[in-house]
C-alpha cells in the first residue's frame, strides 16, 4: 500500500527533472504513454503527475492534452517579485540560524564557482546549488518547499540571466556580499543583498527579452 502511495510522487519527480533538465521545454507536449514508457511506470501515476504539475502552472492544457507552460511577461515579473520576497527571507532566517559548517560551505562555493564565470551553463547550474544551500540554511521546511516550487518554475524559462556579457561576474561578486552579511549574522544585510540580487537578475533578464524582441522585428 506504502508503494502504491509513494509511485505518483516519484513519478512527479521525475518529470521535474526532465523539465529542469530542459529534456522537456515550454511548448513540449507531454503524452501519458511516452512518459509511462520512459520511466517504467504504468499511466495512472503519470496522470496524477500531470494533474499535479498543472495545478502548479507547470503544466496547461491545450486541447485534451499537456504541454510544457510558457511564461509571458507578467507571469515572469510576478515570480521574481515572489522569489525576491522569499529568497530574501531565507537569507535572513540563514544570518540567523545557519551553523558553522553551513556557512563554510556557502563560502566555499562562492570560491569555486569563480572559476566558472566564463561557462554560463555551468555556472547557471552552480547558482542553483547555492541558493539551495542558503534556503536549507534558514532552517524553515515550508519556505523550502515554497522556494523549491519557484525555482522549478524558474526552468520554464528558457534562457539564463547568467548568459548576458558581464553578468557572471557580477552575480558572483553578489553572492560573496551575501556570504559576508550572513557569516557577520548581519541578518537585515543578508536579507537586503540577496533582495538586491534577485533585483539585478530580473532586470538583467527584462533586458535580454527587450534585446530578443528588437532581433525579432
Amino acid at each position: 500500500m506504502d508503494n502504491s502511495r509513494s509511485q505518483p510522487v516519484d513519478v512527479y519527480d521525475m518529470i521535474l527533472d526532465a523539465i529542469d533538465a530542459g529534456i522537456y521545454g515550454p511548448g513540449d507536449r507531454l503524452v501519458e504513454s511516452e512518459l509511462a514508457e520512459r520511466f517504467g511506470v504504468s499511466r495512472t501515476p503519470i496522470r496524477e503527475a500531470l494533474q499535479r504539475l498543472e495545478t502548479q502552472s507547470l503544466l496547461e492544457r491545450d486541447g485534451r492534452s499537456m504541454i510544457v507552460a510558457s511564461l509571458d511577461h507578467n507571469q515572469m515579473a510576478e515570480l521574481y517579485v515572489v522569489r525576491r520576497e522569499l529568497e530574501g527571507l531565507a537569507a535572513r532566517l540563514a544570518a540567523r540560524h545557519a551553523t558553522a559548517e553551513e556557512i563554510t560551505i556557502l563560502r566555499e562555493m562562492v570560491n569555486s564557482d569563480d572559476q566558472l564565470v566564463k561557462d554560463p551553463a555551468a555556472l547557471s547550474r552552480a547558482n542553483r546549488r547555492f541558493h539551495q544551500q542558503i534556503h536549507l540554511a534558514s532552517h524553515n521546511r515550508y519556505l523550502v518547499q515554497q522556494l523549491d516550487l519557484v525555482h522549478r518554475t524558474m526552468a520554464l524559462m528558457t534562457t539564463t540571466s547568467l548568459a548576458v556579457e558581464g553578468r557572471c561576474e557580477i552575480a558572483q561578486s553578489e553572492h560573496d556580499g551575501i556570504v559576508s552579511a550572513i557569516e557577520a549574522r548581519d541578518e537585515k544585510g543578508a536579507e537586503k543583498a540577496l533582495r538586491d540580487h534577485i533585483s539585478v537578475a530580473f532586470m538583467t533578464r527584462l533586458k535580454q527579452d527587450a534585446d530578443a524582441r528588437e532581433r525579432m522585428s
